[in-house]
């Protein structure tokens, strides 16, 4: 079995004018594309060729270009799947009240979120994820994953600077805020947290 490139759930063009289709071109068709390909050179002949990239993830070790690759691949196939041109407003009543829970309000996550995400020093990505205790929000650096530290991601952002330098340059304050008023798939966070309880 090869790790799939899988196709975007939209068009390249469909997250405009909050993402642009050139930015897509890059970021999805040579970044993304280019972990794929890595990863299923790396792979072939090995003990991993045929296995699910969730358990190469889990075997590879941390770090190495396996792991890297790996973990890029997979965190990138979640994003795409955390936006949507035309989102749902709002989570499903259940995550909402998980979400008022964890964070008091909307507003409150929607703040921690952005501060985490601008505030995240290194590339890498935020995430909101599913713990024991309620919801958190937590950063990874490079290509890390909260898959290899056994949460369960609901949704991410991508703050690498080749996910919004086209569009918005250095200003990543601006992306964060795009995504969180006009991209993020509550649809999909939503069924990642029916699949977390």
């Amino acid at each position: 079995m090869t790790i799939e490139h899988a196709p975007l759930p939209y068009p390249l063009d469909g997250l405009a004018p909050h993402i642009s289709e050139r930015t897509m071109s890059f970021h999805y068709g040579r970044h993304h594309a280019g972990y794929v390909a890595n990863l299923n050179r790396m792979v072939e002949g090995t003990a991993h060729e045929g296995s699910a990239i969730e358990d190469i993830l889990a075997a590879a070790e941390m770090p190495s270009a396996l792991f890297n690759n790996a973990a890029q691949a997979w965190n990138h196939a979640f994003y795409w799947n955390s936006m949507s041109p035309g989102r749902a407003e709002s989570p499903s009543p259940e995550l909402l009240t998980a979400l008022e829970q964890s964070f008091g309000s909307m507003d409150a996550f929607n703040a921690r979120f952005a501060a985490a995400a601008v505030g995240n020093f290194a590339s890498g990505w935020t995430w909101l994820v599913a713990d024991p205790d309620g919801l958190s929000i937590v950063n990874t650096d490079d290509a890390d994953t909260p898959l290899r530290h056994g949460r369960r991601a609901l949704l991410t952002i991508d703050v690498w600077e080749h996910a919004y330098y086209l569009d918005y340059q250095n200003a990543r304050p601006a992306y964060v805020d795009a995504f969180i008023e006009h991209l993020i798939n509550w649809e999909f966070a939503s069924t990642n947290y029916t699949h977390a309880t």
